[in-house]
């Protein structure tokens, strides 16, 4: 088997500290969790004192300024875990990662230190009913008064939506502008006009609060601005990589996680005496998904090194994600098949992987437009010699 080479002796020892965290905090009460549709907020501040947010963050806003491994750690054994509650992975990848590479010194020191400690949650406001992938269309207005700016609007399908006391938020400026015209603001949720929605009824993730949102006049000063005025689109366009990196990463560790208890599983069960593991056909399955699972594993191995080298492109990221969400989806179905009808019963890990499973090819772009960024890619040469021959 391919030897990982990625990790060191402290990811490891940090891997068995994650490890111990889930099992202490999180593995006794997510399936109350589930039902309740919300982790308790006490559950990030815990996570802050032992040192799984955030941990690429310099020393000088409360971080450890760690290695951006130490984060693939913490995505890795929650997916493993299975236990989708806990939105660390956008709070951490995303939030976070805005604040540090966007922020002002101001926005970096008021907002920084409480997300490494889970005193702060972060969101990321971005979609809308009507805009998905689509970011060019949002309608969520922030029009300037004075030395503040007015927003109305609303988003939804908002991880971390119930929680968040901090959210970045995309914006029109100048409709007129399209894509140059949105703005990014850092909303203080405590703020009047900021409303939560509802709590969604998900397919799955059962446990994670996904919201919908909405801005009622709300005022925010012009220096919660993140970035320029009309930069908001460009900004949003250098974190897709790392943003689809994230999610090629909670799926090769779900696949791999998968087909490890679903090998335990099929070398226990019996049926017409013998074991499910005894078929031919479940023996070709597992095999087709290992090699497939190992594949992934190798190609989202060597996106970190780029992405760490600052050398993953948009082209890597979006192959990175669109290949290992369809084997997500792909290993979960074909596994759940193995279980038979105990498969179905959502106290088997395997019912909950599958249902949570469907979102990795919508979440962080769809399938459909990691397609089309891969195939214009193709073409792109030939399209131009094209035009420059009319």
């Amino acid at each position: 088997m391919i030897e990982r080479k990625l990790f060191g002796q402290e990811h490891e020892m940090f891997r068995d500290t994650v490890k111990k965290f889930i099992d202490r905090e999180i593995r006794p009460y997510h399936y109350e969790w589930e039902q309740q549709g919300i982790v308790p907020r006490d559950l990030w501040r815990k996570a802050g004192e032992a040192g799984l947010l955030c941990c690429t963050i310099d020393e000088e806003y409360g971080g450890l300024g760690l290695d951006y491994l130490f984060d693939v750690v913490v995505f890795e054994e929650m997916a493993k875990s299975g236990f989708t509650g806990p939105g660390f992975l956008i709070h951490t990848d995303l939030v976070a990662t805005y604040i540090k590479s966007f922020g002002s010194e101001a926005q970096k020191r008021q907002w920084l230190p409480k997300m490494v400690s889970g005193q702060a949650v972060g969101a990321l406001g971005m979609t809308e009913p009507h805009a998905g992938s689509d970011l060019k269309n949002i309608r969520t207005k922030a029009v300037r008064d004075g030395d503040d700016f007015v927003i109305n609007g609303q988003k939804v399908f908002i991880s971390n939506g119930q929680l968040c006391d901090v959210l970045v938020l995309a914006t029109k400026t100048d409709s007129a502008a399209g894509a140059k015209g949105i703005t990014l603001f850092l909303v203080d949720t405590s703020l009047p006009g900021f409303k939560r929605g509802k709590n969604l009824d998900k397919l799955g993730m059962k446990a994670q609060d996904t919201s919908e949102l909405f801005f009622e006049d709300l005022r925010v000063p012009a220096s919660a601005m993140l970035g320029a005025e009309g930069q908001g689109f460009a900004i949003m366009m250098t974190k897709l990589a790392q943003e689809r990196l994230a999610q090629a990463i909670r799926s090769a560790a779900v696949a791999e996680e998968v087909i490890t208890y679903t090998v335990d599983y099929t070398a226990e069960r019996e049926a017409f005496g013998k074991t499910i593991a005894d078929f031919q056909n479940t023996q070709f399955k597992l095999a087709e998904l290992k090699t497939e699972s190992v594949i992934g594993r190798v190609f989202t191995d060597r996106c970190i090194e780029l992405f760490m080298n600052d050398e993953l492109d948009a082209l890597d990221a979006a192959m990175a994600k669109m290949w290992l969400s369809n084997l997500h989806c792909k290993v979960v179905d074909e596994c759940l098949q193995l279980f038979g009808g105990w498969g179905y019963m959502w106290e088997y890990p395997i019912a909950r992987a599958y249902a949570d499973a469907r979102i990795v090819k919508i979440a962080g772009g769809s399938i459909e437009i990691m397609k089309y960024l891969i195939g214009r890619n193709l073409f792109e040469g030939k399209l131009k010699a094209r035009q420059l021959a009319q």
